[in-house]
């Protein structure tokens, strides 16, 4: 299970009211909350993301209101996963149960650059710049959650264990 794209790079502390605005908490729906994603950090950011592209950031990523709603903006916009040194506890859980890959590297988020090309090995935790030539290393996800990423979250998974 791997990863590869384009880097979106942001600071410390991206909240969930940045992630997806509060004044868009009114539909449940990925298509229309992948729409404005990201829209008052990165105005451009729906308009140049593309499918596989990663987020990198700073440290607290995800911090604010716990609300599922940004993990699924920012898996329904195209990004393939979010590497930062560290995320709100609440955000992890949500981002674990909604099928989008998150991966903690203090490294990795100082070094890469925005618009860098980057692949990500989610079953080693290697993290690859492909343009820069680096290598970095997060903690791999343990089996179990690599499964639930892969049934695309915590709803297919145990719509999976229910078929076996």
């Amino acid at each position: 299970m791997n990863a590869k794209g384009k880097v979106f790079k942001y600071g410390a502390n991206v909240d969930t009211d940045v992630i997806i605005p509060a004044r868009y908490l009114n539909t449940s729906d990925p298509k229309e909350l992948a729409k404005h994603c990201m829209e008052d950090i990165d105005a451009t950011f729906v308009d140049r993301v593309r499918v596989g592209d990663i987020i990198v950031a700073g440290p607290n990523f995800g911090c604010g209101s716990s609300r599922e709603h940004a993990p699924v903006a920012i898996k329904a916009s195209g990004v393939s996963c979010v590497i930062a040194p560290s995320f709100a506890r609440i955000f992890y859980r949500n981002a674990i149960n909604m099928g989008l890959p998150i991966m903690e590297s203090k490294e990795a988020s100082e070094r890469i650059g925005d618009g860098d090309e980057v692949e990500v090995n989610f079953t080693t935790g290697e993290i690859k710049d492909l343009s820069s030539g680096e290598v970095f290393t997060a903690k791999p996800f343990p089996e179990f959650i690599r499964k639930i990423i892969e049934a695309d979250g915590l709803v297919g998974y145990i719509a999976e264990k229910a078929k076996s």
